[in-house]
Protein backbone atom coordinates (compact mmCIF):
# COMPACT_ATOMS: atom_id res chain seq x y z
CA UNK A 1 0.00 0.00 0.00
CA UNK A 2 1.76 2.89 -1.10
CA UNK A 3 -1.22 5.77 -1.37
CA UNK A 4 0.18 8.95 0.41
CA UNK A 5 -2.17 10.46 2.78
CA UNK A 6 -3.17 14.10 2.04
CA UNK A 7 -3.75 16.66 5.08
CA UNK A 8 -7.29 18.65 4.29
CA UNK A 9 -5.16 21.49 3.43
CA UNK A 10 -3.29 19.25 0.79
CA UNK A 11 -6.75 18.27 -0.54
CA UNK A 12 -8.24 21.30 -0.70
CA UNK A 13 -4.87 22.72 -3.00
CA UNK A 14 -5.28 20.00 -5.10
CA UNK A 15 -9.56 20.65 -5.30
CA UNK A 16 -8.44 24.17 -5.80
CA UNK A 17 -11.16 25.29 -2.61
CA UNK A 18 -10.63 26.44 0.37
CA UNK A 19 -10.29 23.80 3.64
CA UNK A 20 -14.01 24.56 4.23
CA UNK A 21 -15.07 22.56 1.41
CA UNK A 22 -12.69 19.30 1.97
CA UNK A 23 -13.88 19.67 5.50
CA UNK A 24 -17.83 19.43 4.73
CA UNK A 25 -17.22 16.75 2.84
CA UNK A 26 -15.81 14.84 5.32
CA UNK A 27 -18.61 16.23 7.63
CA UNK A 28 -21.06 14.71 5.51
CA UNK A 29 -19.66 11.59 5.12
CA UNK A 30 -19.44 12.35 1.35
CA UNK A 31 -15.60 11.00 1.11
CA UNK A 32 -13.54 8.31 3.08
CA UNK A 33 -11.15 9.35 5.31
CA UNK A 34 -8.61 8.49 7.87
CA UNK A 35 -8.53 9.72 11.82
CA UNK A 36 -4.97 9.63 12.80
CA UNK A 37 -5.73 10.46 16.73
CA UNK A 38 -7.10 13.42 16.32
CA UNK A 39 -5.52 14.44 12.40
CA UNK A 40 -7.81 13.37 9.65
CA UNK A 41 -6.25 12.28 6.06
CA UNK A 42 -7.51 11.81 3.20
CA UNK A 43 -5.87 9.13 0.45
CA UNK A 44 -4.91 10.48 -2.55
CA UNK A 45 -6.39 7.57 -4.17
CA UNK A 46 -9.94 8.70 -2.69
CA UNK A 47 -9.25 12.20 -3.79
CA UNK A 48 -8.71 11.18 -7.41
CA UNK A 49 -11.93 8.95 -7.16
CA UNK A 50 -14.07 11.85 -6.01
CA UNK A 51 -13.04 13.68 -8.95
CA UNK A 52 -13.28 11.21 -11.25
CA UNK A 53 -16.76 10.35 -10.00
CA UNK A 54 -17.97 13.99 -10.07
CA UNK A 55 -16.37 14.82 -13.70
CA UNK A 56 -19.31 15.80 -16.05
CA UNK A 57 -18.40 14.64 -19.89
CA UNK A 58 -19.00 17.36 -22.32
CA UNK A 59 -22.40 16.37 -24.51
CA UNK A 60 -21.97 16.17 -28.37
CA UNK A 61 -23.88 18.41 -30.14
CA UNK A 62 -25.38 17.25 -33.17
CA UNK A 63 -25.10 19.47 -36.18
CA UNK A 64 -28.92 20.55 -36.85
CA UNK A 65 -29.81 19.88 -40.87
CA UNK A 66 -30.55 22.38 -42.72
CA UNK A 67 -33.16 22.18 -45.94
CA UNK A 68 -32.44 24.26 -48.91
CA UNK A 69 -35.79 26.64 -49.65
CA UNK A 70 -37.31 25.61 -52.37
Amino acid sequence: MNDPLLTVEQAAKRLGTTTRFPRRLIAERRIAFVKVGRHVRIAESVLTAYIDGNTVQPIRRRRARYRRAA
